[in-house]
């Protein structure tokens, strides 16, 4: 099995490496083609205004200045010399719960391979304190990793789908399980917006990560994580709601 690995959190981040890892046991037939930076909430963005460039660090190990999505485009298209079976992106510190995976880099990486037709999968570590930076432990994914990607594998998945884990954010000996779920959302108002000066006085603001608060519906990602277990959430591109288009085809009858 061919297996090109990616994330959004750049080709040094430590969840990365953990990603390798859990690739290692099911082939030797790895290739890396991540952001040379980090690229959190770039969402699906593709780079049009700038070159992008391709670094070579070995033999099967890439980056690119550019986002998720241009790392799976350059890795499908200029690094790899036929097309992998798998796609995997991750892992991602911190995590990609509810509509927060419409900014997600993570997500999108694996989006833009399921357009390609190919197998993808994002995974993404949860935390529960912020500012932990490369302090955010891994546990989960190292012990759980295996486990949860070994059934996905061989599950028939219709066209242009693709799957999202989330590990709960407690040691790897204290995961409940594993539970398919289906997407939540989160009960916003967005988190805060955070104010100051710049050495030369300028006014800046920066997005706060404050926690969002949120209605554990039954049987979504966010309640699987909050009640200690590995969520898979099953995800496809089309986002036509279908329910409406009676209605709205009835306004436009001429």
């Amino acid at each position: 099995m061919r297996i090109l690995l990616t994330n959004d959190d750049g080709i040094r981040a430590p969840g990365l490496e953990v990603l390798e890892g859990i690739a290692r046991k099911f082939s030797d037939d790895i290739w890396i083609c991540a952001p040379d930076e980090e690229q959190s909430g770039m969402g699906h963005a593709l780079t049009l205004t700038r070159p992008v460039r391709l670094l070579k660090h070995d033999d099967r190990r890439f980056s690119v200045t550019g986002t998720p999505t241009d790392s799976v485009t350059m890795g499908l298209r200029k690094v790899m010399d036929g097309p992998p079976d798998l796609i995997l992106s991750g892992v991602n510190r911190g995590a990609n719960l509810g509509d927060d995976i419409t900014y997600s880099g993570t997500v999108s990486a694996a989006i833009e391979g399921a357009l390609a037709g190919i197998r993808s999968i994002a995974l993404s570590q949860v935390y529960a304190k912020e500012g932990l930076g490369n302090g955010v432990q891994f546990g989960a994914a190292v012990e759980w990793g295996e486990r949860v990607l070994a059934p996905l594998l061989d599950t028939p998945l219709p066209k242009r789908t693709l799957v999202n884990i989330n590990f709960p954010p407690r040691p790897g000996s204290e995961v409940r399980g594993i539970r398919a779920t289906r997407q939540g959302f989160h009960d916003y108002s967005r988190g805060t917006v955070v104010e100051g000066r710049d050495p030369r006085g300028f006014e800046y603001f920066w997005f706060g990560l404050d926690p969002i608060e949120h209605t554990l519906d039954h049987g979504t990602d966010l309640e699987a994580i909050e009640e200690g277990f590995v969520s898979v959430t099953p995800l496809h591109l089309d986002l036509t709601h279908h329910a409406s288009l009676g209605a709205l085809g009835e306004r436009y009858e001429s």
